[in-house]
């Protein structure tokens, strides 16, 4: 079963007041979800997903705890258009799991798993038409480069992007395995003994589908927009390419101006509106138990002035 990472020190970190209103920018199968229902006992909980079966699961495991919620099925980066539609403009906190969830990956059909075969997917919402084969298939040889080192940070980006267009000229590359064994004819030997070959390929590829990263930069500065004084926000991210965005982004309303850093008094209009709260990685005992929480990294901050 699915087990959410850092959950308790997401929602611990959130400061959850029992007539607030929250936000769990990504609902999955409502592990963040279910512990804000239980605090906000005269508060509200919007939650946002994509993904059907996901919605559907937790809305029934959401049932049981209140009723005091809605699931809204968007992806988070239309949070204020969907919240202002609700007559939502400011809320007390905003809980972010990204990456992944694990029910997702086990589901072959889905295509984001490089252990079994599957049609070449990897759409979070499956209502949209492009997917990973479309990738695979119609991205040029630098596009290619591009997204395996920027999203995927892999070494050898350059030999893959090589050996897919060289392959598809053939025939398209149609299934997970198929692009597995392409990606394995592109490194060294060495190069696939501490982790498996596919899985820098895999990560740019669903990054690239879903915008990923362009997504989450937008989501993250409409919901610092809509934060209450003494709201926070609380993001998990799986890799540094995502955590790189959401420091950079909450160091920039948490940080006085560099170029004021050194005057002896600070006027009060310059001084952050924000502050860092936590920066948490997963305990011994969450790694031991839980694989999935090897790369994770929680980050929080709190609005303090309007």
């Amino acid at each position: 079963m699915h087990k959410t990472v850092l959950l308790n020190e997401a929602i611990d970190n959130l400061n959850v007041k029992e007539d607030g209103i929250y936000v769990d920018a990504t609902l999955g199968f409502g592990g963040h979800s279910g512990l804000i229902l239980k605090r906000v006992k005269r508060g509200f909980l919007f939650a946002f997903d994509q993904d059907e079966m996901a919605i559907e699961y937790s809305d029934k495991k959401l049932s049981e705890i209140g009723n005091n919620y809605e699931i809204i099925k968007s992806n988070f980066v239309n949070l204020k258009e969907e919240l202002n539609k609700r007559g939502i403009n400011k809320i007390d906190g905003i809980v972010f799991d990204l990456g992944v969830s694990s029910p997702q990956l086990d589901i072959p059909e889905r295509g984001f798993s490089y252990h079994n075969d599957a049609p070449l997917d990897m759409r979070m919402d499956r209502d949209k038409e492009f997917s990973a084969y479309d990738v695979v298939n119609t991205y040029s040889y630098n596009d290619l480069v591009r997204i395996l080192r920027e999203y995927g940070e892999e070494k050898y980006a350059s030999s893959i992007a090589n050996n897919i267009i060289k392959t598809r000229e053939n025939k398209k590359i149609e299934t997970t395995l198929e692009l597995v064994e392409v990606i394995k004819k592109s490194m060294p030997y060495k190069a696939m003994k501490d982790s498996h070959p596919a899985r820098k390929t895999f990560q740019a590829i669903r990054i690239e589908v879903n915008n990923e990263l362009g997504v989450l930069r937008d989501a993250l500065e409409e919901a610092i927009e809509m934060l209450n004084v003494g709201g926070r926000i609380s993001v998990i991210t799986f890799h540094s390419l995502e955590d790189k965005i959401v420091k950079e982004i909450f160091n920039k309303y948490s940080k006085v101006d560099s170029s004021l850093s050194k005057l002896p008094f600070i006027p009060k209009e310059y001084l952050p509106k924000f502050k860092l709260i936590a920066n948490i990685t997963p305990s011994k005992e969450e790694l031991e138990e839980n694989n999935r929480a090897r790369s994770s990294r929680l980050r929080v901050i709190e609005r303090i002035e309007d």
